[in-house]
């Protein structure tokens, strides 16, 4: 079941670029009644795979600049270890009320999006690679905070202020979400709160579809795909908020 379950959710983080690591969360806590910091640091060992494979699929159709992913990942490294030793010592129900916050405040951005003028899309950033550096210490944060991997942060912020595209926008957010998910575990595994029985499982079954995800993501229209994405962050944020 977790080994099927995993498979769903690969080929869900490989659509999004986000490993998957997001819908794990809620159904962990809510289907199988998971504390908030146990649920996020088992859908971590099947995140940080996924994010890995998924990767390097984009970098494949997409080569990732290492000018833009080096200032992404060094300070998402650094600022996902903080934001995961807060995690840690947060009061579950606490912890899970402000997940519900986070995941509603990113619907109602990226539903914002949607029908706003959109720039068009630039082959070079709007803004210098230091800003890049902002952005990956605001978005390691959220992803040490949330287990997220900062990805569902970095994605939007990419289309709409750095003027990418969307695919590009989440193979640079998996560069990012690489070392900050990595760093993220160990603190989570390290204060026990992580169920490796059900993690690895997991995360075999993503590594087995998430390849089909990153396929379908790039076949599919750009509008699309945004507004897709905003219904799964949608339906993440009403399943969390049942369960608190």
């Amino acid at each position: 079941m977790y080994l099927a379950f995993g498979a769903a959710l690969g080929t869900v983080g490989g659509l999004f670029g986000i490993g998957g690591g997001l819908i794990a969360i809620p159904v962990l806590g809510v289907l199988f009644g998971m504390d908030q910091q146990i649920a996020q640091g088992t859908a971590l060992v099947m995140v940080v795979p996924n994010v890995m494979l998924a990767l390097w699929r984009y970098h494949q159709r997409n080569r990732i600049e290492l000018r833009h992913a080096l200032p992404l990942a060094l300070m998402g490294f650094c600022f996902a270890w903080l934001g995961s030793i807060w995690a840690v010592g947060i009061d579950a129900r606490v912890m899970r009320i402000g997940f519900v916050a986070f995941l509603i405040a990113l619907s109602v951005y990226n539903l914002a999006r949607m029908f706003m003028a959109n720039a068009p899309v630039s082959a070079q950033m709007r803004y210098p690679w230091p800003w890049l550096g902002v952005l990956g210490a605001a978005s390691g944060t959220m992803g040490g905070l949330f287990g997220v991997g900062g990805a569902v942060v970095a994605t939007p912020v990419l289309t709409s202020v750095f003027g990418t595209s969307q695919v590009v926008a989440q193979g640079l957010s998996l560069a990012l979400a690489l070392p900050s998910t990595g760093v993220t575990l160990v603190t989570y595994a390290f204060h026990h709160q992580v169920n490796w029985m059900i993690g690895l499982p997991l995360a075999a079954g993503g590594l087995l579809s998430i390849s089909w995800g990153v396929k379908i993501a790039h076949a599919m229209p750009e509008r699309l795909l945004r507004g897709l994405f905003c219904g799964f962050l949608v339906l993440c944020a009403v399943m969390l908020a049942f369960k608190v």
